[in-house]
């Protein structure tokens, strides 16, 4: 089985200090001193999810992540990004006219499910023969949901321990949502494990 790593919403405006949303997350260190040297040495990639938080997003009044600007932009770098879908939402499915386009303005809110099932094929594989292992922030809400999606298109995800926090960034927040809800969808999997494996 082989495995494919992506990476959940590692931008400045979530995980460096001055972004509009920023919480100290023990996994930011982890996934930047740790897991990106370790792929850069074995070289190895990651897929990465990242948002454009940009109003209008019905439901939703949090604005954040404008394309262009210093709180979009990603941690992980560009050398070890293999691909990049870019969300409007939670939920991976949701997309906009104008996504990550900072010369134009949003549209609303859709869902693109086969453009996201295709990003899937083209980037993980069939899921027979892929576990994806899911990483970023924040596990109480879009890694969640990615993970969700992962198994509703017929993946068994696995999720890095080290490489999540909760959105309160406390470690007792976070152990209780890998036991449940994740459990319904994914797999907690630790570093030690999982890197022998890569």
């Amino acid at each position: 089985m082989r495995f494919e790593l992506i990476l959940v919403d590692l931008q400045n405006d979530f995980a460096s200090e001055g972004g509009r949303y920023y919480t100290e997350y023990p996994a930011v260190q982890f996934l930047t001193t740790r897991l990106f040297p370790y792929l850069e040495e074995n070289e190895l990639r990651i897929n990465e999810v990242i948002s454009d938080y940009r109003q209008p997003r019905p439901g939703d009044r949090g604005d954040c992540c404008h394309p262009g600007a210093w709180g979009y932009q990603s941690l992980l770098p560009d050398q070890l990004r293999k691909s990049q879908w870019v969300k409007c939402m939670n939920s991976p499915l949701w997309v906009r006219e104008s996504i990550g386009d900072s010369t134009q303005a949003p549209g609303l809110p859709y869902q693109d499910v086969a453009g996201f099932q295709k990003w899937l094929k083209v980037n993980l594989g069939d899921p027979s023969g892929v576990t994806p292992v899911v990483m970023g922030l924040t596990l109480d809400c879009c890694v969640l949901s990615m993970v969700q999606e992962l198994s509703w298109h017929g993946y068994a995800p696995l999720i890095l321990s080290e490489g999540v926090d909760h959105a309160s960034g406390d470690p007792a927040d976070k152990e209780q949502v890998l036991r449940t809800p994740i459990v319904n969808w994914a797999k907690p999997i630790k570093w030690g494990e999982l890197k022998g494996e890569l």
